[in-house]
C-alpha cells in the first residue's frame, strides 16, 4: 500500500480489548462514507479492531470475521460494512463481486485484508496497521491518507 500519509499515529495495545477500546474510541470520529484498511498479520486482530468499532457506533449485534460471507452489514449509530477480501486474490475479485458499492457512502467500510484491493483502494481513506500475533502486545499504527481523516487522529489526543 503507497503512504500517501497526511498524517500518522502509533498506538500500543496490550490486549484484544485495548483493541477494541481503541477502535470504540475512534467510531465516534466516523462520518458516512469513511472506509477504513485494515492490515495485517492473520491473527493480529483485525476482527477484534472491528468489534470495538462496532461497539463506538452503539451496534448490538455480535460482529464476527466475515471471511466466508465476504460482507457483513450492521446498524448502528452510522451503517457498518464489515468486508474480509482474505480469499479474494485482488482488487478486481472484490470490485466484480460487488462488495464495493453505492450503499457503503451511508456508512462506514472497515475493510481486512485491505491491501488486496491494490490499485482500486481509494486515497481517500485511514490506514489500521496492525504488528503483532497471538498474546503479544499490538503496536497500531494509524495513517490518515486524506486531510479529512486526521479527525481519528485527533479523537485520540
Amino acid at each position: 500500500m503507497p503512504n500517501l500519509a497526511t498524517g500518522e499515529r502509533v498506538v500500543v495495545t496490550r490486549d484484544a480489548a485495548g483493541t477494541r477500546d481503541l477502535a470504540s474510541r475512534l467510531a465516534t470520529s466516523a462520518r458516512p462514507g469513511d472506509l477504513l484498511c485494515l492490515v495485517g498479520d492473520l491473527g493480529a486482530g483485525k476482527t477484534q479492531f472491528a468489534k470495538g468499532f462496532a461497539v463506538g457506533l452503539g451496534i448490538q449485534d455480535v460482529v464476527s470475521s466475515p471471511t466466508f460471507v465476504l460482507m457483513s452489514e450492521y446498524e448502528g449509530r452510522l451503517p457498518m460494512f464489515h468486508l474480509d477480501l482474505y480469499r479474494l486474490a485482488d482488487g478486481a475479485d472484490a470490485l466484480a463481486g460487488g462488495l464495493l458499492d453505492d450503499r457503503q457512502i451511508e456508512g462506514v467500510a472497515l475493510v481486512e485484508w485491505a491491501e488486496r484491493l491494490g490499485d482500486a483502494l481509494p486515497a481517500a481513506r485511514l490506514d489500521v496497521l496492525i504488528d503483532g500475533v497471538g498474546d503479544e502486545q499490538r503496536r497500531i499504527t494509524l495513517r490518515a491518507c486524506s486531510p479529512d481523516y486526521a479527525r481519528y487522529l485527533e479523537a485520540l489526543a
